[in-house]
């Protein structure tokens, strides 16, 4: 079985002026992807996907492939079905083809090569079509409200669920945007990672951070620091 790693790295982002090659620790943010996807057993390409020529070429620098992104899949507004549908297609053009995909997004450094290779042995295991990482919140959405058009609150779920005790309810799952597997010939189906058969990968609390605001690259950076010192 031959399984792709995509980690999707646009040049520009609004949170943080070029954010994907931030310095975090002693290296940029997205090297931390890189060599914890070159580093599982599973996976057979490294692949990053960008528009950015010096993305690419730090990209490349730490180990993997690179493919040149058309720009119209790298605006604000670009879909992350439509860039793996466009890596899909060029790697089809020069006859590479594989039977799963994971999406490594690169902001999410704590994700490990533990991480990836306990999901991978989830995915496998539960025979899935495919799997999200995440978390289960502390706070379940069937409690929320929603302001409908006239003002007025509705249930997110239903009107009952918010005055049910939160024991009652069925568990709830957020994804924290770390891992995503999914059999490829189930994506260009459903044109979706999501599947009829998705298992959820439960991951511990400090990987969690995703990292949109520079709050988030001091906390990452001090956690890998500990790491450190621990080791």
């Amino acid at each position: 079985m031959k399984i792709l790693a995509l980690i999707p790295a646009r040049g520009q982002s609004k949170s943080i002026l070029r954010k994907n090659i931030a310095k975090i620790g002693d290296k940029p943010l997205i090297a931390w992807t890189i060599e914890a996807s070159l580093k599982s057993k599973y996976i057979s390409k490294t692949i990053v996907s960008s528009e950015d020529s010096e993305i690419l070429m730090i990209s490349k620098k730490y180990g993997a492939d690179i493919l040149v992104r058309p720009k119209e899949y790298a605006e604000d507004n670009s879909s992350i079905i439509d860039v793996i549908k466009d890596t899909i297609n060029q790697l089809g053009l020069k006859s590479e083809k594989f039977d799963v995909l994971v999406l490594l997004q690169p902001t999410s450094p704590l994700r490990d090569v533990h991480d990836i290779e306990t999901a991978f042995n989830l995915f496998f295991s539960h025979k899935a079509t495919g799997l999200i990482s995440g978390y289960e919140p502390e706070k379940t959405p069937y409690k929320s409200f929603k302001i409908n058009n006239e003002g007025w609150l509705e249930g997110m779920i239903d009107n009952k669920s918010p005055f049910i005790n939160r024991q009652q309810l069925p568990k709830t799952f957020y994804p924290n945007g770390a891992i995503f597997i999914v059999n490829i010939n189930e994506f260009i189906k459903n044109d979706s990672l999501f599947t009829s058969r998705t298992i959820p990968f439960v991951m511990s609390p400090e990987k969690n951070i995703d990292i949109d605001t520079m709050e988030d690259i001091d906390k990452i950076t001090k956690k890998i620091i500990e790491n450190k010192h621990n080791k």
